[in-house]
């Protein structure tokens, strides 16, 4: 009988639309907690549920699946899927924002995947280029509204959401994929524009956040998902959130600062991170794996199986009814307006 692991702390990637042996392998190690999903592992509907089929099989014990499907610019699964608009298409036609929400869960839930990392609370300040009309708006009081209606679909439809970039990336011009973003603004400014959003979803019973890979001074001379006074300190203390805290992805320079690929990965789970997301690099990834101590955590297992999704479709089911095809359509004409 095969050994049962527990949630593995660390979410990689694979290569392609099928599993190779080493994918089967990676899925294997007791540190691997959740695949993410990207763009080159789609083809089609029927082949992401049978990939999704693979991972789930390919490893003892529990294990997430992970995808980016906010809309607009980010949404790595559209031929088979619903066209999905920006954040900020919202604030035009605000009656559809939850619906959008339970949409997006729902299409995916089908097809076996728990999660996808949104939806994003950043406000939008005007400069920042990577976030923009990912932005659910420039106004927190706007954004809360949207955010906690696209929060409460994805839950109706039976999946946990993930707040990010904590504690805001929206006022900072550089892209932190590229570079390490300063934002040189004092707490106060952040709390009462930036952390509103974070604030009223956690107060609502928000799942997961993400800490952006933002430098801010003022605070703490470490970026967000680095830093034990973003995390433990006011995410969890001052905000009380007790949800699970997932690292940015490793690889992005905005990761660089802190030290190689098995130093960051020590950082961010020291500053309270839960999960560690390392990806698009398999070498990095091994050395996560291997470096990273195998151990039992009760406690972030139990945040950890909070965000399972829950499905209650199958596939055929969803796009026979009436309320997914006229979502769906509504979705479609708003995403075509931002083409």
């Amino acid at each position: 009988m095969k050994k049962q692991f527990a949630i593995g702390p660390i979410m990689i990637d694979i290569t392609g639309t099928t599993l190779s042996q080493y994918d089967k392998e990676k899925i294997a190690h007791p540190n691997t907690g959740a695949i993410i999903l990207f763009a080159r592992n789609y083809e089609s509907p029927r082949q992401i549920s049978e990939l999704n089929q693979q991972i789930k099989s390919a490893r003892s014990g529990p294990i997430f699946i992970a995808v980016d499907q906010e809309g607009g610019r980010v949404q790595r699964f559209q031929n088979g899927f619903t066209r999905l608009p920006p954040a900020a298409a919202y604030a035009d036609e605000p009656e559809l924002t939850e619906d959008a929400g339970w949409l997006m869960a729902a299409e995916l839930l089908t097809l076996g995947v728990d999660f996808s990392f949104a939806p994003v609370l950043d406000i939008d300040c005007g400069v920042s280029q990577i976030i923009g009309n990912r932005s659910f708006s420039q106004d927190p009081e706007q954004a809360c509204q949207l955010a906690s209606s696209y929060r409460k679909g994805m839950r109706s439809a039976g999946m946990a959401a993930i707040g990010k970039h904590f504690p805001g990336h929206g006022a900072v011009a550089l892209d932190s994929h590229l570079a390490l973003p300063v934002d040189d603004r004092d707490f106060d400014s952040l709390y009462h524009k930036d952390i509103l959003p974070f604030k009223q979803l956690i107060n609502e019973g928000l799942e997961g956040i993400m800490p952006a890979h933002v430098v801010y001074p003022a605070i703490d001379e470490l970026p967000a998902g680095f830093s034990a006074i973003w995390i433990n300190e006011i995410l969890r203390k001052q905000l009380g959130f007790n949800g699970t805290v997932f690292s940015d992805e490793l690889s992005m320079e905005g990761a660089a600062a802190v030290g190689d690929f098995t130093e960051r990965a020590k950082l961010a789970r020291q500053a309270g991170c839960d999960m560690i997301l390392v990806c698009n690099n398999e070498s990095a990834a091994e050395q996560v794996l291997e470096a990273t101590p195998i151990e039992q955590n009760s406690i972030r297992d139990q945040r950890l199986l909070a965000m399972l999704g829950k499905n209650s479709f199958t596939q055929q089911d969803l796009k026979n009814s009436l309320k997914w095809k006229s979502i769906s359509q509504q979705l479609t004409r708003l995403s075509e307006t931002y083409a």
